[in-house]
Formats: structure tokens, C-alpha cells, sequence
């Protein structure tokens, strides 16, 4: 594996986008589960007040804005754009009293909900703000490795692309010193870095091999590792499978057969997307668990140890 995709978890920053169903939260939470075991502190943030993490490695229901551990030394907040906005006014504001009057106003909450980006940009802002050395409240921990369970491909994006949007709108003051203080971690490959998830489908490739180009584009970053999920194992060989194809075709031949299909149709996916890649392509191959749980999870992080 090249340095790039052993390097991973001395990003500050790692963000995992792809297309909506492929398993972007199921790797999310494997990649934290494989970086807390290498005694780095480390947190998944979801957002939209998700609790999928939480829920799969046994935790409580996801609070609003609230950091709790779960199995495997891993932490988990779901960050909630109103909750990140309140965060924010307290933290740039002269009083807590005038925050609070601006998030109880109606008119308020309106115009910030109308504002293109907005919310994008209080989502990315409270991840930022979980990767400081310094934290805004006090007693709050910093963090090695943060890990952002990313909206799917497109909103992705604009998740990232919204501190240099505001940056450049608001120019001066302190929304625009903010902004740009954010953007200048975002767009640093050094410490952040875009891992996508992909199925070994084609229209989840295709979608992979646009985001590179689009990550580069509107980002400024590369796309430092690709992860193929749920990838049908070969378990014979071609003289196997034609020995077989020659047999009475019963149903126990049938679903092998089937089955190898299924995979070399996948193998040849996992092909293209390395060809179309400049970054580490890895594969995960699909554990038929029947749910997702704290095992499914550690299994699958073991399969990435291999690699990274």
C-alpha cells in the first residue's frame, strides 16, 4: 500500500463522502474503530441529529451536540445546525443573553435557514471546531483523528466548499476571519483528508471516479483513499467454475454460479475505479452479517488494518 493510504490517520481531518446507500456511516465507523485501537482519540461526528454510529456500537441515543464514548474507545456527537449556530453566537458574542435572544427569534432562525450554505457551513464550522488543540468550552478534550460521516456525494461538497464561499462573500469581519480559518483546514491536504465509499455497482463508480474531479476542482484536495464495500468474495477458480457449469444444474450449482458471476461483474468495477484513480483503492468484502453491530464493525475494521 503507498504511503498516502498508511498516512491516513495522521490526518487531522477525515471526511468520507460517496453515493447515498453504499455504506458511507458503516465505514465511517469502522475507520474509527481502527484508529482508536492505534491509541488515538477519536470521534465520528454525524450530522442532521443521525445516531446510526451510536446505535451500532451500543450507545445510548445520540444527544443533540453531545460527545459520548462508545464501544472501542470511539466518540460520537451528531451535530445538529441549530445546536452548532447557539455554539457559535455564545462563543463570538459579548453575552450568553443576547445569543439566546437571537436563537429564540423567529425572524432570526428564518434568515439563517434562508441563507444558502448556512448550515453548511455550521456543520463544517462545529467539526473544525472538535479538531482544535483548543476547544471552545471549557473541559472539552481535543481530539486526534476526527472523522465527519459526510452528507452523500453532492452535499458533500458543499459542505466543504461553503468557509470559502463565506469567506469570500463576507470578506471582512469576523464571519469572514472565521470562515476562512475553517477553509484553510478543509482545503489542506496535510490535515484533512476525503476517503470515498463506493459499491462494486456502476453507477457508484462512475459517481466515485466524478468526485475526484469535483473534489479537486471546488476543493483544492485529492481523494486520498477509496474504500469498495460489501465486495462478493471468488471462492473457486476458472477450472472450478467450468467443472461445475458442466455438472446437473441444481440449485446448490446455480447459486454458485451465480455467485461467481456476481463477482467478476464486481472485480471488474473495482478495476475501473482503479484505473480512474490516482489514490489507493481498497476492497471490503461483504461479511454477511445479518445486522450491523459492534462484531460486524470490528470485523470490518480488522480488514482495513490490513491495509492502512
Amino acid at each position: 500500500m503507498t504511503p498516502r493510504a498508511s498516512a491516513l490517520f495522521a490526518h487531522q481531518l477525515i471526511v468520507v463522502t460517496g453515493k447515498g446507500g453504499v455504506g458511507k456511516t458503516t465505514v465511517a465507523t469502522a475507520l474509527a474503530v481502527a484508529a482508536a485501537r492505534r491509541g488515538l482519540r477519536t470521534i465520528v461526528a454525524e450530522v442532521a441529529a443521525r445516531d446510526d454510529v451510536s446505535r451500532t456500537l451500543g450507545g445510548e441515543h445520540a444527544a443533540r451536540d453531545r460527545e459520548v464514548e462508545l464501544a472501542f474507545g470511539v466518540h460520537h456527537i451528531s451535530i445538529e445546525p441549530e445546536e452548532a449556530m447557539h455554539e457559535y453566537l455564545v462563543d463570538q458574542l459579548p453575552s450568553r443573553t443576547l445569543a439566546a435572544v437571537l436563537v429564540e427569534s423567529r425572524t432570526f432562525t428564518y434568515l439563517v435557514a434562508a441563507t444558502p450554505g448556512m448550515r453548511e457551513l455550521l456543520t463544517i464550522g462545529k467539526v473544525w471546531e472538535l479538531a482544535q488543540e483548543q476547544r471552545r468550552r471549557r473541559g472539552d478534550r481535543p481530539y486526534d483523528v476526527v472523522i465527519l460521516d459526510a452528507p452523500a456525494t453532492g452535499h458533500g461538497i458543499a459542505t466543504l466548499t461553503a468557509p470559502h464561499t463565506f469567506a469570500k462573500a463576507a470578506r471582512v469581519g469576523r464571519i469572514a476571519r472565521q470562515a476562512s480559518t475553517i477553509d484553510a483546514l478543509v482545503t489542506d491536504p496535510r490535515r484533512t483528508a476525503v476517503v470515498a465509499v463506493a459499491r462494486p455497482e456502476e453507477m457508484p463508480v462512475n459517481e466515485t471516479l466524478q468526485l475526484r474531479g469535483a473534489l479537486e476542482d471546488q476543493v483544492g484536495l485529492p481523494l486520498t483513499l477509496a474504500v469498495v464495500n460489501r465486495v462478493t468474495p471468488g471462492r473457486f477458480t476458472a477450472a472450478e467454475v467450468r467443472t461445475l457449469a458442466g455438472c446437473a444444474q441444481g440449485p446448490a450449482v446455480r447459486a454458485v454460479l451465480r455467485s461467481q458471476q456476481r463477482s467478476r461483474a464486481q472485480r471488474a468495477q473495482v478495476a475501473r475505479l482503479r484505473r480512474g484513480l490516482a489514490c489507493p483503492v481498497v476492497s471490503l468484502r461483504d461479511l454477511f452479517y445479518p445486522a450491523l453491530d459492534s462484531d460486524s464493525i470490528a470485523a470490518l475494521a480488522g480488514e482495513l488494518e490490513r491495509v492502512l
